[in-house]
């Protein structure tokens, strides 16, 4: 049978990273295309529906243990199916101008405590996926512009602490 961190690896197409199973996977994504529903909390589009469908799909079998997002129904929406699949609940993290500068950082400690081979889903904006990425990894990530729903970041932290990251679209 096939860990979440290999079928993970089997969906980029870059070379495949190396089976640990004390490392924690991370998966960042941004939110799916948004509705125009609501101009301050808008749910998802129908293109965004099936998106957030895809990324279930993408995810199915990797064992997720966590799924985080913040207080916009976007974000929830996206990570839902993904989190149903897995029979876990999307965990609600905050963010705004308040927290804007704790969000990647805190996130990242709370990602490096989760229990060795965990594998996480996080669902951030186009402003906060890079610096969540970057919080994590300790490496520079490229920015997103607001058009930009297809990107997810597979992160893989290891016991050493060495972050390794690979990137492709869904």
């Amino acid at each position: 049978m096939l860990t979440g961190l290999m079928l993970l690896a089997l969906a980029l197409p870059a070379a495949a990273p190396a089976q640990a199973p004390d490392a924690t996977v991370v998966v960042v994504v941004r939110h799916a295309e948004k509705a125009t529903d609501d101009p301050r909390d808008p749910s998802l589009s129908e293109a965004g529906v099936a998106r957030a469908r895809a990324l279930a799909q993408r995810l199915e079998g990797t064992g997720l243990d966590a799924a985080y997002a913040t207080q916009y129904q976007r974000t929830q929406l996206t990570a839902a199916p993904a989190a149903q699949q897995a029979g876990i609940v999307v965990r609600v993290r905050p963010a705004g101008p308040d927290s804007a500068a704790s969000y990647g950082p805190d996130l990242a400690r709370d990602l490096r405590a989760l229990p060795a081979g965990s594998t996480a889903l996080v669902v951030g904006h186009s402003n906060t996926v890079p610096a969540i990425i970057t919080a994590i990894s300790g490496q520079p990530a490229q920015e997103m512009p607001e058009t930009e729903y297809s990107r997810y970041t597979v992160i893989v932290l290891d016991a050493d602490g060495r972050a390794r990251v690979f990137t492709s679209t869904y």
